[in-house]
């Protein structure tokens, strides 16, 4: 009776055991990975700072974000002043109204690491990026340090959290070559809705100059 006690305890304790035993960040990229080649579309709210850099500067912005794959993005800034940023899968539209100016440029390659085009699905989260843990991440949440495996000029690496039972996405920081520190964090997270491709269309405001960075098209 002893010996068949000690065997059904073990038997209850062995999947409670199995879920705690520590993951490393490979497995976790792996299946982090493997979670977002399943998410279609997402939308959801952020708050954007920024501390750091040359300046020494601190900012808080707060908008809402829409992104479906492969490489639709839509950025609204709404506080402290409004700003839009859209990807058409194609083009690039950054507008200022303030300035009365769109910036137009072509997507980055399909292999493109940039913190806005990891968040796009573009790249591969095992094979572009070195992983570890990043230590102190938020209650019930892990967060993981991707280190570019090819050298990137605008940023040193990427921590990205999300919660620690499903891996969905709760923020987002990244380290630029200045020292300075950009962190989104999401809020009312909403994936797979079938956003439609209208919502990434831009048309270039009436009054408003249009300028091409230079990149060929």
């Amino acid at each position: 009776m002893r010996l068949t006690s000690i065997v059904i305890v073990l038997a209850i304790m062995a999947p409670a055991l199995r879920a705690q035993a520590p993951q490393s960040p490979e497995a976790v990229a792996q299946a982090l990975q493997k979670r977002y080649e399943g998410i279609r579309d997402f939308s959801a709210d952020f708050v954007h700072t920024y501390r750091g850099g040359v300046l020494k500067t601190e900012t808080r912005e707060q908008g809402t974000v829409s992104v479906k794959k492969p490489g639709k993005m839509r950025w609204i800034y709404v506080k402290p002043e409004r700003k839009e940023f859209v990807s058409d899968g194609k083009k690039v539209y950054s507008f200022i109204p303030e300035d009365k100016q769109v910036i137009m440029a072509n997507v980055p390659a399909e292999d493109a690491t940039s913190p806005a085009m990891f968040l796009a699905g573009k790249g591969d989260i095992v094979r572009d990026f070195a992983s570890t843990f990043e230590g102190n991440p938020p209650a019930g949440a892990i967060s993981l340090k991707l280190a570019p495996k090819k050298n990137e000029p605008e940023y040193e690496y990427l921590v990205v959290t999300v919660d620690a039972k499903t891996l969905q996405l709760r923020g987002l920081t990244t380290k630029d070559r200045q020292g300075g520190l950009s962190t989104l964090i999401f809020s009312n997270l909403k994936e797979n809705t079938g956003i439609s491709d209208k919502e990434f269309e831009f048309r270039v405001p009436r009054g408003v100059d249009v300028i091409t960075d230079g990149t060929p098209k």
